[in-house]
């Protein structure tokens, strides 16, 4: 029941909102009632898989692999619970945030839509129900993204879909020639035949580029990113820092689920091209970010490049680098979704996201200013904040691995991250104030500012105390390396 309920919470919430949609603040109570409720349930997950190891459901007592199997591990239930602090703190910012309109055209029906199909992603263990769960993940984005069917919401959202919609094609076929390959497509099953004798390392190969393909494209790795920053900018504030937080990393997951537990036999190679492509990322992402004078479009190029340090660990293939990439997924989902939520507090201020139009934060609201800065400095990586522990792993993982080039890239772009940190900082909150600019006395509603002080607050939690949080990323990463009591558990077997 524990691995059903973040899935069936946030469904049971979509249905009643739906059932609630000519009464909008009752909706958005019932969205933000679900959405801890959510939060109670991945935490709970969590404790559970820490005290007693991987968790498994069989739905319908089917066992593996014939039937549908839904297993956690420390992996999946840490991102299971950050999906839920991220969704109680989007579902609060929303109360003020999302107006009559965007609510009358189910914003938060699709929202627990979005939520489910989030956590289904994490939680499957099939192959094909996770291109299911993909599926319903684009969806509600989708929908979410066009809400309004403002201009630029339109164009964002159609670029974003087609290029999703390619990618899901590029699944579906690889799906198709696995189940060719082993006769089931049950993650587990999979792990052990593509690993037997017989099995032709070229048709694995094939398999193993198309999902890197596809899901390199819902992670917005390089060359695949360029929909990102032309589409997260649009929607409402709350809409972007959900997507921001939440749908790059479950492509980010699949890549280190399926290439961890799957696709082993032929590592030299894709280890180095992952590498290749994490490099890449970083750089493309950052030159982006540096040159952009829109805050949310900065912080979308900003996305593009920290995703280049999670899968930085994926292709180093240690124990360390994958400790790495988990603690910075982790921290990275609660750093990201705030600075979008502090950009939508500013807007509220200066009535715009160009930064040239900004200014005089600092002086009228220093507590916003520091709501910012904490976000801001992690994400460069300066300590003592989440951000830095989570780069000093990767970089202890590359010096130890040899790697010297990635980390003389991740070094150098932390500093350009920096460096376009600064930027907003300078032009919206430290430069005086355009005239006229009436918008700086303007009242912040509570439920935009507390979410955000939350979100910092766990952020110089995660930092302060940073040895709870690796220890689960050291033995998720060790998990990840060594998927036998992964397999067992999930086929009924015993580890």
């Amino acid at each position: 029941m524990r691995l059903v309920l973040p899935i069936l919470v946030p469904l049971l919430t979509a249905a009643l909102c739906l059932l609630s949609r000519r009464r909008v603040k009752l909706q958005l109570w019932l969205g933000l009632a679900g959405s801890l409720v959510h939060l109670a349930a991945a935490a709970e997950l969590l404790r559970v898989t820490l005290q007693a190891g991987v968790q498994v459901t069989r739905v319908a007592g089917w066992p593996g692999p014939y039937g549908i199997v839904l297993a956690a591990d420390l992996f999946s239930s840490l991102m299971v619970a950050v999906t839920g602090v991220v969704g109680a703190t989007v579902a609060a910012y929303s109360l003020a945030d999302i107006g009559a309109r965007h609510q009358a055209f189910g914003y938060n029906p699709l929202f627990h839509v979005l939520l489910m199909g989030v956590s289904g992603a994490f939680l499957t263990a099939d192959i094909f129900n996770l291109y299911v769960w993909f599926e319903v993940m684009l969806i509600a984005s989708f929908v979410l993204m066009a809400l309004g069917v403002e201009r630029g919401q339109i164009q964002g959202a159609l670029k974003y879909v087609t290029l999703n919609l390619m990618s899901s094609a590029l699944f579906l076929a690889a799906v198709g020639l696995l189940y060719s390959i082993a006769g089931s497509l049950n993650m587990a099953a999979l792990a052990t035949v593509l690993r037997a004798p017989g099995v032709s390392p070229a048709m694995v190969m094939v398999v193993a580029m198309l999902l890197l393909v596809s899901f390199g494209t819902k992670a917005a790795v390089f060359p695949l990113f360029f929909w990102l920053p032309a589409s997260y900018h649009t929607p409402p504030v709350a809409v972007s820092a959900v997507f921001a937080g939440l749908l790059t990393k479950v492509g980010v997951y699949a890549l280190i689920r399926v290439f961890t537990l799957l696709f082993v036999t032929d590592a030299a190679f894709t280890r180095a091209l992952i590498l290749w492509i994490a490099g890449l990322t970083m750089v493309t992402g950052v030159l982006g970010a540096v040159a952009q004078n829109e805050f949310r479009r900065i912080l979308s190029f900003h996305i593009i490049s920290q995703i280049g340090y999670m899968i930085m660990g994926l292709g180093l293939f240690t124990v360390m680098g994958l400790a790495g990439s988990v603690f910075y997924i982790a921290h990275h989902i609660i750093v990201k979704t705030n600075l979008f939520l502090i950009s939508g507090i500013a807007r509220h201020l200066g009535r715009s996201f160009e930064l040239k139009r900004l200014g005089g934060l600092y002086s009228a609201r220093p507590a916003l200013a520091l709501l910012f800065l904490v976000p801001a400095m992690s994400l460069a990586g300066i300590p003592p904040l989440s951000g830095f522990f989570a780069k000093l792993a990767l970089v202890r993982a590359g010096l130890e691995s040899g790697a010297y080039l990635i980390v003389a890239v991740s070094l150098a772009v932390s500093l350009a991250t920096l460096l376009s940190m600064t930027k907003i900082w300078s032009e919206a909150f430290w430069k005086p104030a355009p005239e006229p600019a009436p918008g700086l006395g303007r009242p912040v509603p509570a439920s935009v500012v507390l979410p955000s002080a939350a979100l910092a607050a766990i952020t110089l939690l995660i930092g302060a105390g940073a040895g709870p949080l690796f220890e689960i990323s050291l033995r998720a990463a060790a998990q990840l390396l060594e998927p036998s009591a992964y397999i067992a558990a999930v086929l009924g077997g015993q580890p």
